[in-house]
């Protein structure tokens, strides 16, 4: 067991902490601009942390790794990690867009002390071509295009973060407890 959760560590951090250009950052936050309603968010959120790609992947136990940026007010503020490590019946793997919303200056704080972790009431709104689909950090996932651009989405602030999610590729069957977690670091 140890051994497997070792071999998905090291390929999750493979898939999701590849080389990330700095034009993917902004490439991510322009399919998010021209995607449904979470290109409203950008005109009133107070900040926003972008991960351009997430991996996930498992087969009974599961997990998921990338990096992201973090803006206050559209300024670049620091670094930041996702995990996600989850236990259930699941099969397969993906990867993924993620881009969290912070509706204030309490939010954002919250977010960058250090470590965070969403609770089970956060849940990301997948971005498809379809009727939309909501995806929960608690483990639940669903397709979605990168490419279509006029995909119809609801979101919401909970607690001051809204989350959304663009599938890039790959494909997952998951009926598993997980929660995501992040780990922020300021520039120097």
């Amino acid at each position: 067991m140890k051994r497997t959760m070792a071999l998905l560590c090291g390929l999750l951090v493979a898939i999701g902490a590849g080389a990330v250009r700095a034009d993917e950052y902004s490439d991510t936050v322009e399919l998010f601009q021209k995607a449904g309603e979470s290109a409203d968010f950008f005109k009133h959120c107070y900040g926003h942390a972008v991960f351009p790609t997430v991996g996930k992947g498992g087969l009974v136990v599961g997990g998921a790794y990338g990096t992201g940026h973090v803006f206050r007010e559209g300024a670049y503020i620091g670094d930041s990690s996702v995990i996600q490590l989850s236990v259930g019946f699941q099969a397969g793997g993906q990867a993924y867009s993620q881009i969290v919303f912070f509706e204030d200056k309490r939010a954002l704080d919250e977010f960058t002390t250090g470590d965070y972790a969403f609770g089970a009431d956060v849940n990301a709104v997948a971005i498809t071509a379809a009727a939309g689909a909501t995806a929960g950090t608690d483990g639940a996932s669903a397709s979605a295009s990168a490419t279509e651009r006029t995909a119809r989405t609801t979101g919401r602030y909970v607690k001051g973060m809204a989350v959304f999610t663009i599938v890039k590729g790959g494909a997952m069957y998951q009926a598993a407890v997980a929660g995501q977690k992040f780990r922020f670091k300021p520039k120097k």
